[in-house]
């Protein structure tokens, strides 16, 4: 029998330790492990290394200035181009960035994911990332071919935290919406791997309900599973739900202005997961009203 890996959020949160590389699923505003980051901030843990399809979760980790360093493709809320937070954080320098393509991202992952120490890849050639990269280095086919190509480092991860429709208690993970973006590879390159899913269900129950192909993170890498309806708000997690794009422009309201963010962080993030939910679902009402 597989051994039961649930857990809460504030237990991953007390796994975490300063000075980690730390890996964050989803995309942009899709899917992120969102009460996972609440709980992360909610702990002392700093001076991270965060490798991450940015959206929010940069967002609120950058304006609790907790990030040493981050590595990106992009940082954004989807339907706004750019994440405020991570603006604001990166024209006063408060991190090192570290700026890979998409596809060069992918191979650091999967480099890492496969235990080796870099990927050969075409990406990143003929571009300003190399320029803006100068530690990368290219490598020559030992081939007949003898072309130049790119060694994407790896990405090795000490943590990955992702969220994700449904998981057993064993650490299976299933997908349900249109992508599975790189949360397999996360946990695959991390030294330990956290998921976080809208339910927990019996491992008969991830076979019934759309089939194998789409169990997407498999247990022998994942060290904790944890229940949290929701956990992905106010990013989306379809088809459980969508982004909740009204949040969200308040969220991005806040981030520009001062005194509104201290009023967001009060209202929203001084106190847990639950107390995040009844701040939300007041927001709503009073919206509503």
């Amino acid at each position: 029998m597989s051994r039961d890996r649930t857990m809460t959020a504030e237990e991953v949160a007390g796994r975490l330790e300063s000075g980690m590389t730390v890996g964050i699923g989803g995309w942009g505003s899709r899917r992120k492990p969102m009460a996972l980051v609440r709980a992360l901030l909610r702990s002392p843990v700093t001076d991270l290394t965060v490798v991450s399809c940015g959206g929010p979760d940069v967002g609120l980790l950058a304006a609790a200035g907790r990030i040493r360093t981050l590595v990106a493709p992009f940082v954004t809320l989807d339907s706004v181009p750019l994440e405020p937070h991570f603006t604001t954080a990166r024209q006063r320098a408060a991190f090192t960035l570290v700026e890979l393509d998409e596809a060069m991202f992918l191979s650091g992952l999967t480099a890492a994911a496969h235990r080796l120490p870099f990927l050969p890849a075409r990406a990143g050639l003929g571009s300003d990332v190399l320029r803006v990269n100068p530690s990368l280095r290219t490598v020559v086919s030992p081939y007949e071919d003898g072309e130049e190509l790119v060694a994407v480092p790896a990405l090795r991860l000490d943590a990955a935290l992702v969220h994700l429709n449904r998981a057993d208690r064993h650490g299976n993970g299933q997908y349900l919406g249109p992508d599975p973006y790189f949360d397999d590879l996360f946990c695959r390159a991390a030294d330990a791997a956290y998921v976080s899913c809208e339910r927990i269900v019996d491992t008969a129950a991830l076979l019934g309900e759309r089939g194998p192909q789409t169990l997407l993170v498999q247990r022998m890498y994942v060290d904790g599973v944890v229940e949290a309806a929701g956990g992905a708000h106010f990013t989306s997690c379809a088809p459980d739900y969508g982004r909740d794009e009204t949040f969200q422009r308040a969220y991005v309201r806040a981030a520009r202005d001062p005194a509104a963010g201290r009023e967001f962080t009060e209202r929203f993030l001084s106190g847990d997961e639950a107390a995040y939910r009844t701040a939300v679902a007041a927001f709503h009402r009073e919206v509503r009203a």
